[in-house]
């Protein structure tokens, strides 16, 4: 809260402490003796230009503080919605006795205002409040009536100045905001945790809107309003004792970090740069540093295209402008703040803070990306390459069933922002739950289902590969971000031998309804040798039925030289009886495979497919980046006899 205090004081945000930016929709135009001169249209059309329907919302206004306002009626002073400010609702939701009501609080406030100063704009909307009570007609009939929205504020001007603006009723509203000292007493004040400053009384603390999973009213920061968060005898918000002062500085800044659009208070036809990144239905990360230097403003200017992303082409550009894979050069230094928050039960959930700085993110974000990348077997779009990033989003929603709003849980997905901007391990479920995924969606074959298992396997890449190296003693090898037939691993070679077997099953069958991935990937990936005895059987007879081919020939032998080479990894030199009992050399393959040799399993499959689909150029570079692999991967141009079904393209 301190460092959200300091954002507020940074960017202006509570140079006028007493008021606050809204939107205002609506304006009526007064006389200096209170006469009605027009309701005029406040408002921005958000889709002008494009061919939507229209979207309005009001004008920013710099207006009297508002109070919280959850239950119950509460007027604010001299801006309000039209069931407070004319007693009229023009569509028809509110009964008469609550308008009357709420007529009634706006004009007693207005009118006490008035009685207390002489101020000539009070006197004024005094007067047209009056004369309303008597003859609401000069509203009603008003062209723009039936155009006010319920939620629409509208404020006063007199003539071309707004009524909450005159210096006399600022001088007013802050003097009537004062906290009034209690008298000498024995009682020991508190301190404030945020200033340090003495706190007589503890006031409730500001509600806080956009908060995903929070109630259209807000939610707050701080608050005790059960006997279980109680302590020492202390009652309410006395158990986190917070100045008025600082609790609305911190609700400043923390408003103005959930709001996208959020105006600058220097210049309220411009917008504070966005500092939020949406990464669940119900969590949200905001982020700020402590410099406001250019520099380090560019920095975080990108995190939101590049964390939150909705589409490849956002995330790709954003990631090229700025790291083009290396972290940039910075000359300034400045603390970094991220605040991961959630709304439930009326109150917010803070599930991570991260203190670090702008050079270590910008480090770890470019070291982040990295460890993401693998090949792809998605096709790109027409015209355009493989992008080498991945949405954030498309990553979690790829670890759940589609169609899921909640991929994981807030906490996992926390852990994984945690991860990018420190550099720390990612969560070990963002594993396990890829696992559950590919194994459960192994055989579908659309767009959408090689994208998600691209995804996937970016997520398993990633996890292995920052968990080995912080790991004191590596217990499986290093991923690269394509295939590497020198990794030593019985996951990584068992999920090739699979991509192989698959490969020369479609040569042998052609379009088949059940491939062996459909079929035993899942069951592969966890104890492999009693799955692999009878597939490897099965190779045999699919490698027979090409042999004689003269189209498929060639290729079939190259897929068994392949096949042959793996499988000496598991068992170089099998007794005969272990032949006749696991046909094809699998004695060697093990029983079982652990959570990160599954992991391995998959990126082996998965590099392995993308592999035997390369191009020749393709297929030319990997040989000039691998020298060194087995002769069965050499350079040997073995042509591939047709293009493989659409119903096994990954």
């Amino acid at each position: 809260m301190q460092a959200l205090a300091q954002l507020a004081e940074q960017e202006g945000l509570v140079a006028r402490p007493d008021y606050e930016p809204k939107r205002v929709s609506w304006v009526v135009v007064l006389t200096e003796d209170g006469s009605f001169v027009n309701l005029v249209s406040h408002r921005i059309n958000l889709a002008e230009g494009t061919k939507k329907k229209p979207v309005y919302v009001g004008k920013w206004v710099q207006v009297p503080k508002q109070p919280t306002r959850t239950s119950g009626a509460k007027a604010f002073f001299l801006i309000d919605k039209s069931e407070y400010v004319f007693g009229l609702d023009p569509q028809s939701k509110q009964k008469q006795k609550k308008l009357e009501e709420r007529f009634g609080l706006f004009r007693a406030q207005v009118n006490e205002a008035a009685k207390s100063s002489s101020a000539m704009p009070l006197q004024a909307v005094a007067k047209f409040l009056n004369r309303l009570a008597d003859d609401p007609s000069p509203i009603k009939t008003h062209a723009n009536f039936d155009s006010i929205e319920s939620n629409d504020l509208i404020g006063f001007k007199i003539g071309t100045q707004w009524v909450q603006e005159a210096p006399r009723v600022i001088a007013y509203f802050a003097d009537s905001r004062k906290v009034v000292e209690p008298e000498a007493s024995d009682a020991i004040p508190f301190q404030c945790l945020v200033s340090g400053e003495a706190v007589h009384e503890v006031p409730l603390f500001p509600l806080i809107k956009r908060v995903p999973g929070g109630t259209s009213s807000g939610v707050a920061l701080v608050s005790h309003n059960a006997s279980a968060f109680l302590s020492h005898g202390l009652s309410g918000n006395d158990n986190a004792p917070i100045s008025r002062t600082a609790a609305e500085a911190s609700a400043a800044a923390l408003t103005r970090l959930l709001d996208p659009n959020f105006p600058d208070p220097k210049n309220l036809d411009d917008v504070l740069p966005l500092r939020q990144i949406k990464i669940g239905a119900n969590t949200i990360v905001v982020f700020w540093a402590k410099n406001s230097a250019q520099e380090i403003a560019s920095v975080l200017d990108m995190l939101n295209p590049l964390l939150g992303g909705e589409s490849e082409e956002t995330v790709q550009e954003a990631y090229r402008s700025v790291w083009h894979g290396k972290p940039v050069p910075l000359n300034e230094s400045s603390e970094f703040y991220a605040l991961t928050l959630s709304g439930t039960q009326g109150r917010v959930v803070i599930r991570d803070w991260i203190e670090t700085s702008v050079e270590v993110v910008n480090e770890n974000l470019a070291m982040h990306f990295d460890d993401l990348k693998v090949c792809r077997n998605t096709k790109p779009k027409k015209g355009s390459k493989p992008s080498e990033t991945i949405p954030m989003s498309w990553l979690l929603k790829s670890l759940a069933a589609e169609g899921r709003s909640e991929p994981v849980p807030p906490s996992v997905e926390s852990g994984f922002v945690r991860a990018a901007f420190q550099g720390s391990e990612y969560p070990f479920q963002l594993l396990q739950r890829a696992l559950v995924r590919a194994k459960a969606e192994a055989g579908g074959d659309d767009w959408s289902d090689s994208m998600r298992r691209d995804a996937r396997a970016a997520i398993l890449r990633a996890v292995l590969n920052r968990k080995r190296r912080n790991d004191p003693i590596p217990k499986y090898p290093e991923v690269d971000f394509e295939m590497n037939p020198n990794v030593q691993s019985d996951g990584y070679s068992c999920g090739m031998l699979m991509a192989v077997l698959e490969r020369l099953q479609t040569l042998a069958l052609d379009d088949i309804n059940a491939s062996v991935v459909d079929r035993f990937f899942s069951a592969a990936s966890a104890s492999p040798r009693s799955v692999f005895v009878r597939l490897l059987k099965n190779s045999q007879h699919h490698y027979r039925k090409v042999r004689d081919d003269d189209e498929k020939r060639g290729f079939a032998r190259y897929l068994e030289r392949i096949k042959d080479e793996i499988l000496t990894r598991f068992d170089p030199q099998p007794s005969p009886s272990a032949r006749s009992v696991y046909p094809g050399s699998a004695s060697g393959i093990p029983l079982h495979l652990n959570l990160e040799q599954q992991a391995l399993f998959v990126l082996g499959y998965h590099q392995m497919r993308h592999w035997l689909r390369m191009s020749k150029d393709e297929k030319q570079a990997w040989h000039d980046e691998h020298p060194n692999v087995p002769p069965a991967f050499g350079r040997k141009k073995v042509e591939q006899p047709e293009p493989e079904p659409a119903n096994t393209i990954s």
